[in-house]
């Protein structure tokens, strides 16, 4: 299953697990619409965007925003960092075998990009994000302050962005997790929307294509890698793109599907 925005426009997802035994996971619709009035309530009053605003990307959103949008940069967030804290029952997991998926959480800074969405359409592209991201409640909306540009440009602006932050008392979240332990994960688990590993490729892709280097997101695929040539040497199979001829680390793959969440 692939989500398209014709399935956020008719909530498409939310229907469908409504009368499955995860239902009791999604969140209600009441708190649903109160988080995004209270989001769209409290946007920044930025004259130079002229009722524009600015949505952070550091995971999918890097590599499928699917928003309607005027603009494109990159961006840093501090205080906060990208990581796999999320356990995914759904998109990239099950619940007897849940993947992980990125969450930003306190601390440090994150690099990630920026899109603008334009004032007239802001309510109707938060909704949508709203189905895409607050499925479950797992995050937090927060307006977070942004610096535009490379991560090295000290003469990028200052703005703020609409974040989705770790809501660390929801029962997915996985707290900081050992290398091992997210690579076991992101080998093993596979959800609607495909393996977990395909979340890490896909992102990592997305930042090496606008210049952005994520070492922990390297380290992993690394270890992935590593487990890949393992088991193909033990005759276990495994992905197609372990190594190269030579013993010299693979490329990333190319994306096997530009969907997901989070």
């Amino acid at each position: 299953m692939a989500i398209t925005r014709q399935d956020l426009e008719t909530d498409r997802l939310r229907a469908s697990l409504c009368s499955t035994p995860v239902a009791s996971a999604l969140l209600p619709v009441e708190a649903f619409e109160r988080s995004l009035r209270d989001a769209l309530a409290s946007r920044p009053d930025d004259c130079a965007l002229r009722g524009d605003v600015w949505v952070f990307g550091y995971g999918s959103l890097i590599w499928n925003p699917m928003v309607v949008h005027t603009e494109r940069q990159r961006a840093t967030v501090h205080g906060y960092h990208r990581g796999f804290y999320l356990y995914s029952r759904i998109n990239r997991g099950t619940w007897d075998n849940p993947g992980l998926v990125l969450g930003l959480d306190r601390g440090g800074c994150c690099h990630g990009m920026v899109f603008r969405i334009p004032s007239h359409v802001v309510e109707q592209e938060f909704r949508l994000l709203w189905r895409r991201e607050m499925l479950t409640g797992a995050y937090h909306p927060r307006w977070l302050r942004i610096r535009t540009g490379p991560a090295d440009d000290a003469g990028g602006r200052e703005q703020r962005a609409l974040a989705f932050v770790m809501n660390r008392d929801h029962e997915g979240y996985a707290g900081r997790l050992p290398d091992a332990s997210v690579v076991e994960r992101l080998r093993h688990a596979v959800g609607l929307y495909g393996p977990a590993r395909e979340y890490l490729q896909q992102t990592l892709l997305g930042l090496a294509t606008n210049g952005v280097d994520d070492p922990y997101l390297g380290r992993l695929w690394r270890q992935l890698q590593a487990h890949d040539a393992a088991d193909a040497d033990h005759g276990h199979g495994g992905p197609a793109h372990p190594s190269q001829p030579g013993g010299e680390e693979a490329p990333l793959p190319a994306p096997a599907s530009p969907h997901e969440t989070v």
